[in-house]
């Protein structure tokens, strides 16, 4: 049997958090989270060997979501990253410059986020 796909996210608002984590685990992710851009990237380090794929907001205290997906992609190109944003068009072309693999406007379904993510990990 495969384990499951580890999967860490990054938000700021805690009940956005809440939510995702609890949805990804009833689908069987292993996942572990983060409520601002530092931590999640000291996560993301501690976790490299076994992380599968990220879910990160682009507004984020400390350091932006933006800059936590141009950090992955520098570090780890193959590691698939997905931007959350309720912010329009302007982060969603910062996020596209930073190299996210997709970006998702709030507010999504939560199984199309799944779906989302769950393709990125077969390609």
């Amino acid at each position: 049997m495969c384990p499951a796909p580890k999967l860490l996210i990054i938000d700021d608002t805690e009940e956005v958090l809440s939510a995702l984590c609890k949805y990804f685990k009833q689908k069987g992710y292993d996942v572990i989270s983060a409520s601002n851009g530092l931590d999640g990237l000291k996560m993301i380090e501690a976790e490299k060997d076994d992380l599968d794929i990220i879910i990160t907001d682009l507004v984020l205290p400390n350091i932006s979501g933006v800059a936590v997906i141009s950090i992955v992609k520098n570090k780890y190109p193959q590691l698939p990253v997905i931007a959350i944003t309720g912010w329009g068009e302007h982060p969603e072309a910062l996020a596209k410059e930073a190299k996210a693999d997709l970006v998702m406007e709030k507010p999504f379904k939560l199984p199309e986020l799944e779906k989302a993510a769950r393709d990125l990990l077969v390609r």
